[in-house]
């Protein structure tokens, strides 16, 4: 066995451990009854702890030194080798112990932020919260601020390699002025009617439709699930493992068919995946932006298209029956497309939702730069809600506590959702354009020649190329926002009227 063979294998071990995590972690927010949370959490505590020991064990190292020597690699092996030094020489330097406590503080966290959001109440989240932004600024002072960073950014480049506050902050500042002057040009024309999305429709009715809507669009049973928990996320543990939930409002169907398609878009990337590079990083996704890109291309670029309407309106009656049958395709297109300000993220439309994002990057910001108390984000929150959006936020609920993120320690991660929408409109203007008729396609109900383009060009790669290579390889150019703005003008203008 060669060196980088032992390297794999090594590699390999820790990450049955780390899916194992993700299988509990799912389990958790799915299935598991709310007495089980104490022992839960010292399950995961346990499995983040021996994970982490295996995939920092000095043996990991000195392979590692010696594939990097190794001339007879390919460039596959090459990158497996580069993004395993990249994680490991992060991983050496944050002890275990600080890794069980954070996912047992994490796993318990979690469960109060859900009592929290339910009963509204920041408060009562407050500690949890507080204690995981110090166990998280720990481990950015193990890793080490990146020159010319900032303690943020050691925990950005988790999910974006290599992103920084300071580079992504006039990007977002030229962003929001474009969208916010485009907004300002929708609400100005003539809204559509939206009586659509206060239509009733019986729960167990929509689960079998967002089953077929899954299924057409590629997800595989076989090989995934589709369930419900309290936020639409995708988990799993490899390719042939995908899980992916969603959730259901009995009076606005777009709220389980939007996160239904969005979430079928991960799990697509997920199975798309290459089987024989499981546990490596040949088998695993480039970054939570790409891998955004993939759920919002399927939501927006697709979901929301005239096409995907043109094939899904003649399906609802035989769902909903008579509930449906008084709006004609024109307006059910329209309804999904309403641009409306809005208090909660997963529900906003295209041309407000990046506002969202905006609004906890920089409350994120201001608490690591010690600007924001965390007893002080909500009234910062609804404050940046006024500015940015010009909604009063009536609650902690519909506020600052309608995210799972800060639950699991998840700072550094929105931006990568603003990232994810602009490759993803770059993404489909190729595809468009490479493609042709893709509107025909999915009028016909005919989703597999954009599923099988991004398998092709992105899904298959796993982490071989970094994310701004893998978007000059797919487009032809670095990322920009030039791409999202053509999409939104084009759609939404025609829709209000507008100029």
């Amino acid at each position: 066995m060669t060196n980088y063979e032992q390297l794999l294998e090594r590699i390999r071990e820790a990450a049955l451990l780390e899916s194992t995590s993700e299988i509990l972690t799912w389990d958790q927010e799915t299935m598991m009854p709310p007495r089980g949370l104490e022992y839960r959490s010292r399950q995961l505590a346990q499995l983040a702890r021996l994970s982490h020991e295996m995939a920092t064990a000095p043996e990991i190292g000195d392979l590692l030194g010696e594939a990097e020597s190794d001339a007879s690699l390919d460039d596959g092996q090459k990158a497996n080798v580069r993004e395993i030094r990249r994680k490991y020489d992060k991983r050496v330097k944050v002890p275990a112990a600080l890794v069980a406590e954070i996912a047992e503080v994490s796993s318990k966290a979690h469960a109060v932020w859900v009592k929290a959001r339910q009963d509204s109440d920041f408060e009562s989240f407050r500690p949890s919260l507080e204690r995981l932004f110090e166990l998280e600024l720990q481990v950015a002072e193990c890793i080490g601020v990146p020159d010319g960073g900032e303690p943020w950014d050691a925990l950005a480049d988790d999910y974006e390699a290599g992103l920084r506050a300071r580079e992504i902050e006039p990007v977002f500042t030229s962003l929001r002025e474009r969208l916010t002057s485009l907004l300002d040009k929708l609400l100005g024309g003539t809204p559509p009617d939206t009586a659509f999305r206060s239509v009733a429709v019986p729960i167990p009715d929509q689960k079998r439709l967002m089953r077929m809507v899954a299924g057409k669009l590629g997800f595989d049973f076989e090989r995934g699930r589709l369930d419900v928990s309290t936020h639409p996320f995708t988990g799993g543990s490899h390719c042939n493992d995908v899980r992916i939930t969603t959730r259901y409002n009995e009076t606005d169907l777009l709220d389980a068919l939007g996160g239904t398609v969005h979430e079928t878009g991960h799990g697509l990337y997920e199975q798309g995946l290459p089987e024989a590079h499981i546990g490596t990083p040949l088998g695993e996704p480039v970054s939570f932006g790409i891998h955004e890109s993939q759920s919002r291309l399927w939501e927006n670029q697709v979901g929301r298209s005239r096409g995907f309407w043109k094939w899904l309106h003649p399906e609802l009656p035989g769902y909903f029956g008579d509930a449906v049958a008084g709006f004609d395709l024109d307006t059910m297109y329209a309804a999904a497309n309403a641009v409306e300000p809005s208090l909660i993220r997963v529900d906003a439309d295209e041309a407000t939702y990046n506002l969202h994002i905006m609004v906890r990057f920089e409350l994120e910001l201001a608490m690591f730069r010690r600007d924001l108390a965390i007893a002080d984000v909500p009234d910062a929150w609804n404050q940046k809600m006024r500015d940015y959006l010009g909604i009063e936020v009536p609650d902690d609920r519909q506020g600052c506590l309608q995210d799972v993120h800060w639950s699991f320690g998840g700072f550094g991660y929105f931006p990568t959702y603003s990232l994810g929408n602009l490759y993803a409109a770059q993404f489909y203007e190729t595809a468009l354009a490479e493609i042709g008729d893709l509107e025909d396609q999915f009028a016909a109900g005919e989703f597999g020649a954009l599923r099988q383009w991004l398998g092709e060009k992105i899904h298959r790669h796993g982490s071989r190329y970094r994310a701004g290579e893998l978007c000059e390889r797919v487009t032809g150019r670095p990322l920009d926002a030039d791409a999202l703005l053509r999409h939104l003008e084009s759609k939404l203008t025609p829709i209000y009227q507008v100029g």
